[in-house]
């Protein structure tokens, strides 16, 4: 059974059991295995005894919307088609070939539905889109929280800290472990299988063809921005993130806490996009990692210290993990579910707000529009070599990706003016933009979730600062700007300035 502290009613609506099937509206768990949100709409169908009709639509007009995200998407279709066609539960991809060409297509379909399941996404435009639909369906309407290891509901404040969250998250979390999503919610499950789809909505609202969802050549034609390609080498989809969850277990978990701040080692899991495009579980992940390290419930401590390390009982290199992956991501979902305004400046905290303004007319060295940063055009070859990172591979090394924002604030003429650079490179170009997590990480720039540093400088103020200097004194970046620097930076003559 799905808790009843992940399902909340979004409309007032009654469950019409004369309707043909229960319908899934997959919108952010775009993926059949543990998924608390399939889960419940397969109970509803069993209670009903009814089929289940899932409905997987991407629209075309949503901020930022390009072939990078589309693709990776369309990947997913392809894995949830397979799966699907041999669960009986019927599957309907639906892609937007013209804007707002899907309008009223949700409402179509629950005009015969018994009830609409969907999913719980706390960020982006969804919950906004979730509310308005509501109100129209005629039918109850539920929305279900597979989000993380911890429901959303479970943090009934925001925390300002990592580690005040850190110390909830201990107390509140074992609890939550004892009720986990079923591995796969259509294994063993039978279901009546839908006769006939209604009668005009094929020609309606056609469903992706299977040729399309084969070829990403189809993405050419629709009205997304073309100018951001798919990741070469990068694929979406249920398959390729259990494959790098893989990689990453047998390769580097175990070399994590040391290695993951190096860009030369590769040692991060890369699991973010998958997990924004809610391609992989978040309970599949803590699952594998505690397979390898031969771990019961057991083993956590009993005392919620709110300490980064030791909490779990697991290597030194699991707990590193662990810790970025349950603290710091279901922190930023706890700002995206509690904190108004979470995506804007205003959220910041104000002692950053006040510092930053008092600071914001100070001169800058250096000060470059958003198509010089885009085209990673500075003088600082380290951030340069970030920036070409993130528009090819649609990433950038985790700890280079905090001196990436912090030169922004730097480099740009005002600090509101740096956060908006930061999301419009960040969301455009990064495949797991757009998310909670990513939001977080652009406003720990600016002083989220941090603490005043002295002493106080030029436009930081008292924001905690870096400079590429020490960031290349640190840690080894040799082969990562051999990797990305352009041809006019010869790293071994030029070396990094002190920015």
């Amino acid at each position: 059974m799905v808790p009843a502290i992940r399902i909340n009613r979004v409309n007032t609506r009654p469950v019409e059991e004369n309707g043909r099937f229960v319908l899934y509206w997959m919108t952010a768990y775009r993926r059949t295995r543990s998924n608390f949100a399939l889960q419940r709409a397969v109970e509803w169908a069993q209670e009903l005894g009814k089929p289940l009709f899932v409905f997987e639509p991407l629209r075309a007009g949503y901020p930022w919307a390009s072939e990078r995200f589309h693709s990776f998407v369309l990947d997913g279709m392809k894995d949830n088609a397979r799966r699907f066609e041999a669960s009986g539960a019927t599957y309907y991809p639906y892609i937007e070939e013209t804007r707002n060409a899907g309008t009223g297509f949700l409402e179509y379909l629950s005009g015969e539905a018994c009830v609409v399941v969907a999913d719980s996404f706390p960020g982006f435009f969804l919950p906004r889109m979730r509310a308005a639909a509501a109100k129209r369906l005629p039918v109850l309407m539920e929305e279900v929280d597979s989000n993380g290891l911890m429901p959303i509901r479970a943090s009934d404040r925001t925390y300002a800290t990592a580690f005040a969250f850190r110390r909830h998250m201990q107390q509140e979390l074992p609890t939550h472990l004892q009720t986990t999503p079923a591995s796969d919610p259509l294994s063993g499950v039978r279901l009546p299988r839908l006769a006939e789809l209604p009668s005009d909505l094929g020609t309606r609202w056609p469903p992706v063809a299977p040729q399309a969802l084969a070829s990403r050549r189809w993405l050419e034609r629709l009205p997304i921005d073309h100018s951001v390609p798919a990741v070469a080498g990068v694929r979406g989809g249920q398959v390729a993130a259990m494959e790098t969850l893989r990689r990453f277990i047998s390769g580097s978990l175990h070399s994590y806490g040391d290695g993951r701040n190096h860009p030369d080692r590769e040692a991060t899991s890369r699991l973010s996009p998958y997990l924004h495009f809610g391609h992989i579980s978040a309970h599949d992940i803590l699952r594998s990692v505690m397979e390898v390290e031969d771990w019961d419930p057991s083993r956590l401590s009993p005392v919620a210290r709110g300490k980064r390390q030791g909490w779990w009982g697991v290597g030194a290199g699991a707990e590193a993990f662990l810790d970025q992956f349950t603290t710091w991501r279901e922190l930023s979902f706890n700002a995206a579910f509690t904190m108004p305004g979470y995506d804007c400046y205003e959220s910041l905290p104000p002692w950053a707000r006040e510092t930053l303004e008092r600071h914001a007319s100070d001169p800058r060295t250096h000060v470059y529009d958003v198509e010089e940063l885009e085209r990673a055009r500075t003088h600082d070859p380290l951030w340069n070599s970030a920036q070409r990172q993130l528009v090819t591979e649609g990433r950038i090394h985790n700890y280079l990706r905090m001196l990436w924002g912090k030169k922004i604030l730097e480099w740009t003429e005002t600090p509101r003016e740096s956060a908006r650079v930061m999301i419009e490179l960040n969301n455009r170009y990064a495949l797991d933009g757009r998310d909670p997590n990513s939001y977080s990480g652009i406003f720990w720039c600016l002083g989220r979730y941090d603490r005043p540093w002295g002493p106080e400088r030029p436009v930081f103020g008292k924001i905690r600062y870096m400079t590429s200097k020490n960031t290349a004194r640190k840690l080894r970046v040799s082969r990562f700007l051999g990797r990305y620097g352009g041809q006019d930076e010869v790293v071994g003559k030029r070396g990094v300035p002190d920015a």
